[in-house]
């Protein structure tokens, strides 16, 4: 997305409300990056997952504008944070329909690398682990809880992350360190 693009998206968001062709001119707009933060996310993904990442876009976009007529954003990072939340709710669905399919297997423990959250999710058990565990940061800091979806699930770097949620990038490095350490034990137990 490029700068210029920005107070146009804001100006958009702000009319998606009441007016049905500003959030189809959003779209167009927000596509590219919404694409991009489904494709990382498909990276993370198992192989054998059914869904793409176009599919991941146009389910994300029916769940935050399409079925609503009166939806306010207060920021691009509001936005983005919906838009990160609600891929992340579709893959965590998914993944419970499987595993419900399977009906078997114990669910594993995840050991999160010290420096990051883990590249990839190799299995549905250990995405509804992360997701539980996500789940129960949000209760207890939802800014904090919000950084997670956009690092891990909208594969935002930690400038990108701050600037949406309007924290600095100290705070948003801290802010990391924090939520990392704390899913980790959370996933641990």
């Amino acid at each position: 997305m490029n700068s210029t693009s920005q107070p146009e998206i804001t100006k958009l968001l702000d009319e998606c409300g009441d007016d049905p062709s500003a959030a189809n001119r959003l779209f167009v707009l927000v596509y590219e990056e919404l694409r991009r933060i489904a494709n990382r996310e498909f990276q993370k993904e198992h192989k054998s997952h059914t869904l793409q990442p176009t599919a991941l876009v146009h389910e994300v976009w029916v769940r935050l504008v399409g079925n609503q007529n009166s939806v306010k954003w207060n920021s691009r990072g509001h936005f983005f944070v919906a838009a990160s939340e609600g891929m992340r709710r579709i893959l965590v669905d998914a993944a419970r329909k499987r595993s419900r399919l399977k009906r078997g297997g114990g669910v594993q423990h995840v050991e999160l690398q010290s420096d990051d959250l883990p590249a990839v999710l190799p299995d549905d058990d250990e995405l509804l682990t992360l997701n539980d565990a996500l789940e129960a940061l949000e209760s207890v800091d939802r800014v904090k809880a919000d950084l997670v979806k956009l690092r891990y699930f909208g594969g935002m770097t930690n400038a990108e992350v701050s600037t949406h949620l309007g924290i600095s990038t100290a705070t948003g490095e801290r802010y990391w360190s924090f939520a990392k350490a704390w899913l980790r034990a959370r996933m641990q137990t």
